[in-house]
C-alpha cells in the first residue's frame, strides 16, 4: 500500500467511527426505519460509485415494468431543485438528476420517476398519487436506512469487491463491510462475459456471505451509439481511426477497455463523477478535436453524460461534431438471470396487495 494512504489512516478510522456510530443508533432504535404494505426493492452499494448501478436498476425496470406498475424512487443527486418531485416530459437533469432523467428518457410513460431527499416521504407520496401502485424501486438506498427495503441489493464491481477496499479516504467505500449483512442479494458486477468457476470461487471466498444471502455475477453490454440530437445528422458504423472519449463517472475504466477495441487511438477525458461540464471543458474538448491529425475521429461520451448534456447551454461548442453517446445494458451469467428473476418475482408477488 501507498505511503500517503497509511498515512490517512487515522482518518478513514474516525469516518468509520461516526458511521458505526450512526448504524448503532438504527440498530437499537432511537432513529427509526419505516416499512411499507407495497414491494419495496433498494438497491445500493459500499462504496462511492462505480459499480454499474445505474444498468441494474435498469435491469429492474425492465424485469418488471410490464407486468406492474413501478415507480422509481431516487435522491436525484447534482439537482437544483428541493423536496419531492416527478419527472415528466420537461424535466431535465437539473431538475431530478441525471440518472432519474436517465431512467425517464428511456422508460417515459412505462413507470413513474419520482426523486426525494426524504425517501419515507416519498414512498408515501407515490403511495398517495396512486392507490394501484405495486412496487417503488429505491435507487441509491443502501446507506438511507430510514426505510427497510422488502428486498435490500447490494453491488460490488468485481475488480473492487468491497471485503478488498477501504472507507473513504484510504479506499473508495463510504460505508463499513461489516453493513453488507443487511443485504438480501448480493450483485457482482463487471464481470467479464466468460466467467470461470475458479473465479466465481474466489469471489464467494472473498465476500464470505450469510447463508441467506444469495449472490449473482452480472456483466456490462454496449448497445449502438447514438447521435447527439443537435441537428447535425452523423453516422458510426465502421471502425474509426481516433476516439475522443470524454466521461464524468466514478469508473470510466470499462468504457475505455470497450472503446479501445473500436479504434487504433484512444484519447481519454476523465471527469469527477457527475461532474457538471463547463463551457471551457467543451472548448478543450473541440480543440482537441480540431488539433488531432486524423479525418476518421469521433467524439464520445456515456450515457449519464449525455443527460447532464443534452439541455446544456454550452453544448453548442460542440455542433456539427460527430458527438455520440452509448447506452449500457446489464445482463447476468447464465442461471443467475431466470435464478434472480424467481427470487424477486416472488418476492414481489407474496407482498403485492393484490395478492
Amino acid at each position: 500500500m501507498d505511503s500517503w494512504r497509511i498515512i490517512l489512516f487515522p482518518f478513514a478510522w474516525i469516518v468509520g467511527l461516526a458511521i458505526r456510530f450512526r448504524h448503532w443508533l438504527f440498530d437499537v432504535g432511537v432513529l427509526k426505519t419505516h416499512s411499507f404494505d407495497i414491494p419495496v426493492i433498494g438497491v445500493g452499494n459500499l462504496s462511492m460509485g462505480g459499480t454499474g448501478k445505474t444498468p441494474f436498476v435498469e435491469y429492474l425496470i425492465r424485469m418488471f415494468y410490464k407486468d406492474h406498475k413501478v415507480s422509481v424512487l431516487s435522491r436525484g443527486y447534482g439537482r437544483k431543485t428541493k423536496g419531492f418531485l416527478f419527472g415528466n416530459q420537461f424535466s431535465n437533469h437539473e431538475d431530478i438528476g441525471d440518472e432519474p432523467m436517465q431512467y425517464l428518457r428511456k422508460f417515459e410513460g412505462k413507470i413513474k420517476v419520482a426523486v426525494a431527499e426524504d425517501r419515507v416521504e416519498g414512498v408515501r407520496n407515490l403511495s398517495k398519487d396512486d392507490a394501484n401502485l405495486e412496487m417503488v424501486l429505491l435507487d441509491d438506498s443502501f446507506q438511507h436506512r430510514y426505510i427497510k427495503p422488502g428486498m435490500s441489493i447490494l453491488l460490488t464491481d468485481i475488480h473492487k469487491l468491497y471485503n478488498e477496499d477501504y472507507l473513504f479516504p484510504v479506499g473508495g467505500l463510504r460505508d463499513v463491510v461489516s453493513q453488507a449483512k443487511r443485504a438480501d442479494i448480493v450483485i457482482v458486477t463487471k464481470t467479464n462475459k466468460v466467467l470461470s468457476p475458479i473465479t466465481k470461487r474466489r469471489v464467494k471466498q472473498v465476500l464470505r456471505l450469510l447463508p441467506h444471502q444469495s449472490l449473482y455475477f452480472s456483466y456490462i453490454t454496449y448497445g449502438k451509439a447514438i447521435s447527439f440530437p443537435d441537428g447535425s445528422e452523423h453516422s458510426w458504423n465502421q471502425k474509426v481511426r481516433t476516439i475522443i472519449m470524454f466521461a464524468g463517472i466514478a469508473n470510466s475504466y470499462p468504457f475505455q477497455e470497450y472503446l479501445h477495441d473500436l479504434c487504433t487511438e484512444l484519447i481519454v477525458l476523465d471527469y469527477p463523477d457527475h461532474y457538471q461540464f463547463k463551457r471551457k471543458d467543451l472548448q478543450t474538448i473541440r480543440k482537441i478535436f480540431d488539433d488531432t491529425f486524423s479525418g476518421n475521429k469521433i467524439i464520445v461520451t456515456t450515457e449519464k453524460d449525455a443527460m447532464r448534456l443534452m439541455n446544456s447551454e454550452y453544448l453548442s461548442e460542440l455542433k456539427n461534431l460527430p458527438l455520440f453517446y452509448i447506452p449500457i445494458v446489464m445482463k447476468l451469467h447464465g442461471v443467475d438471470e431466470a435464478n434472480l428473476s424467481n427470487q424477486l418475482k416472488k418476492y414481489v408477488k407474496e407482498n403485492s396487495r393484490n395478492r
